[in-house]
């Protein structure tokens, strides 16, 4: 497969170019930025040999079957739908849109052209992920009670800016971060939440945006899930706790863009570590993605959950702004 990177941004040089790369004859032909002098120098770092600032350009390449976007979030709806025009599968980084009613609109699109659309919700390839995911689903812990999801961070220096300083471009930690909880509460789970309450607010790091942001959702089963989101926490340690009626999975450092982390398996037998595959994360979305290219079947997270993890940090957003409980709407009315 040949792609396309749409965003010559930090994830895209550290991860994707890599993870792309790692699969059986996939290559890169093209980057696409906004500066045409980050482009060139991008694209001579990674050994790209299209540089341009001509998303055109790019899409009229026959020879692209795939593009990848990170470009800033409000960008996302405008590249995608480009992209699905010209008949290319869309990988789009999360959030999928900055608005509810744009991501439906993409996801028909590329139904509509029969192309792939599949979101980079990474958290779900992580094999600490899917080992919680498997405990949970073979009932070790018995019924779920509830999930605390704490996902307080310090954004590093390089990835600060218009996170932090620009509501039009999708900033704040709500669509940055807490957009990956719902996300990851939905795989783990299997269920979407019901209806949230929440709290916002700017700590120090946020322009204009909220940096850190508390919410308690409630599951159709009647799982309660607390979520913790913060740009501003230089020394708390991010991870996923789930408590059932047999026991507790603690889970600790695995909110992360490395396989790292530890799991912990608690039931009346005792305490034990829960080994987990190590495997690249980013490598696992590709591989995943491009095989729902070649074989029809689904990528890891598909266009509809990105929808409904959007859905779900609008949600809290509201939550937050009103003051009062929010149910969670899965129609595409906003």
């Amino acid at each position: 497969m040949n792609w396309a990177l749409i965003g010559a941004s930090t994830i895209a040089g550290q991860y994707m170019i890599g993870a792309i790369r790692a699969q059986s004859e996939s290559e890169i032909e093209w980057v696409i930025s906004g500066n045409a002098e980050h482009a060139a120098a991008f694209a001579t770092t990674h050994g790209i040999p299209n540089a341009s600032t001509d998303l055109d350009a790019a899409l009229a390449d026959n020879g692209v079957t795939a593009v990848y976007i990170s470009s800033t979030n409000e960008k996302h709806f405008a590249q995608a739908k480009a992209a699905i025009s010209a008949g290319k599968h869309v990988l789009c980084e999360k959030p999928l849109s900055t608005s509810i009613a744009e991501a439906a609109q993409m996801i028909q699109a590329a139904e509509t052209a029969g192309v792939v659309l599949g979101v980079n919700h990474h958290l779900r390839c992580a094999g600490s992920h899917r080992t919680i995911h498997d405990l949970i689903s073979s009932g070790r812990i018995g019924r779920v009670l509830s999930v605390r999801v704490f996902h307080a961070v310090h954004l590093p220096e390089h990835l600060r800016g218009w996170r932090l300083d620009s509501p039009s471009a999708g900033g704040g930690v709500i669509p940055d971060l807490t957009v990956h909880n719902a996300d990851t509460v939905r795989f783990l789970l299997g269920e979407d939440p019901h209806s949230v309450t929440a709290e916002m607010a700017a700590t120090g790091m946020g322009k204009g945006v909220e940096d850190s942001a508390m919410s308690i959702w409630t599951m159709p089963s009647g799982a309660m899930v607390f979520s913790h989101d913060s740009f501003n926490h230089p020394h708390a340690a991010s991870g996923v706790e789930v408590h059932g009626t047999e026991g507790s999975i603690l889970a600790q450092g695995i909110m992360a863009q490395e396989p790292v982390g530890r799991i912990e398996l608690v039931t009346a037998e005792g305490s034990a570590n829960v080994p987990f595959d190590k495997a690249g994360i980013y490598e696992t979305a590709v591989r995943e993605f491009e095989s729902a290219v070649a074989h029809g079947s689904a990528p890891a997270a598909t266009g509809e959950d990105g929808l409904k993890s959007l859905q779900v940090a609008e949600a809290v957003r509201r939550a937050a702004e009103t003051g009062t409980r929010q149910m969670v709407n899965y129609g595409v009315a906003e």
